[in-house]
């Protein structure tokens, strides 16, 4: 009896002096949402896990940790040359490594699909949107229009929260000109410029000028109703007609060495943009959508940022002739609607 007494008096006293210590310390810190990592065959993977598993991450970075992945990879060079190397470097920052997506899905709250080959993105997609997790689908969205069709259709099925994104958007002196800049005021039209590499199984501006596209409708929104594309001096000029009448121009540079950027047209004045400043303000966007389930930006948005690229290839096939957005969608749905139905 006395040895139950004092063990009931040894537990008050515990609980006592714990409670003093919460008052003390504040509440525990939230659970970081543990993240998955799907494609381990680009550099993103390594700068997104250094961001989020930085034990100094503030903010809304501080509540995701990436704890696993699934290496992926495809037959393009760029992927099977780089999915070993990556996958190893991520072994030795303490990243889990699992054999499947299913295995990965198990582990983790939120993924982020970094497969530098777009054409694998649907699949890779697919289970993920089925488990109602949400997630990142770095650039490209995919490999075709009609893939990202697929996407956003297998999206609107599941109701999967997902948003994909270029860093280039989110840099302040890039997301700071849209619209309405203090600068320029109301944008009247944008030159948007940055390098243009090449790679042969994806559409031509899919690949590396989506960046620059991505700056284009950071600056300008979305509207764009027809596109020509001339190709002059190794480099690609496109340019696009917006519903109200707004011209915007991407210029794809191949030879000699170009950094991004774009000038921009308003009401007010003219003024460049800023620079390129890094993974970090992409990183506390995907953070934020992670804990807030809000894309920062719209599924519809993207889908016409692709089409504006399917056009883009359209005009040089047709000479330099003006393409409809409208025309490049109506043609992709049907096969996108296909791919959906051939998913496992």
């Amino acid at each position: 009896m006395i040895h139950r007494i004092l063990f009931i008096l040894m537990m008050a006293t515990i609980a006592t002096h714990g409670n003093l210590a919460s008052a003390q310390n504040g509440p525990p810190p939230a659970k970081r949402l543990r993240a998955g990592m799907i494609g381990l065959d680009t550099s993103h993977v390594i700068a997104f896990t250094q961001i989020f598993n930085d034990p100094k991450a503030s903010g809304d970075i501080a509540g995701v940790q990436v704890v696993a992945g699934f290496p992926g990879g495809s037959d393009i060079p760029d992927s099977k040359n780089r999915v070993r190397g990556y996958t190893e470097e991520l072994q030795k920052m303490g990243i889990e490594i699992v054999e499947s997506i299913p295995k990965l899905l198990e582990k983790v709250d939120v993924v982020l699909l970094e497969s530098v080959d777009g054409h694998p993105h649907l699949e890779q997609a697919a289970p993920v949107f089925r488990s109602g997790k949400p997630v990142f689908i770095d650039k490209p969205l995919a490999g075709s229009l009609a893939d990202a069709l697929a996407i956003y259709e297998l999206g609107k099925k599941h109701r999967a929260k997902w948003f994909s994104s270029s860093s280039l958007r989110f840099s302040p002196g890039i997301l700071g000109m849209r619209l309405d800049s203090p600068k320029t005021g109301p944008v009247t039209g944008c030159e948007a410029w940055g390098p243009c590499p090449l790679e042969p199984s994806h559409p031509d501006l899919f690949w590396y000028g989506i960046h620059g596209v991505e700056i284009l409708y950071t600056i300008m929104g979305p509207g764009c109703e027809r596109v020509v594309r001339v190709n002059t001096a190794g480099t690609d000029l496109v340019a696009g007609t917006w519903k109200d009448g707004r011209v915007g121009t991407f210029r794809g540079i191949r030879r000699g060495k170009s950094d991004f950027g774009a000038m921009v047209f308003g009401e007010k004045g003219i003024a460049l943009s800023g620079e390129y400043a890094g993974y970090q303000p992409l990183a506390a966007e995907v953070a934020r959508f992670f804990k807030t389930g809000e894309p920062p930006v719209s599924a519809e948005e993207t889908i016409e940022l692709m089409a504006f690229m399917e056009a883009a290839d359209e005009s040089k096939r047709r000479g330099g002739a003006p393409v409809p957005l409208a025309e490049v969608l109506e043609k992709a749905r049907g096969e996108a609607l296909r791919k959906i139905e051939g998913l496992r």
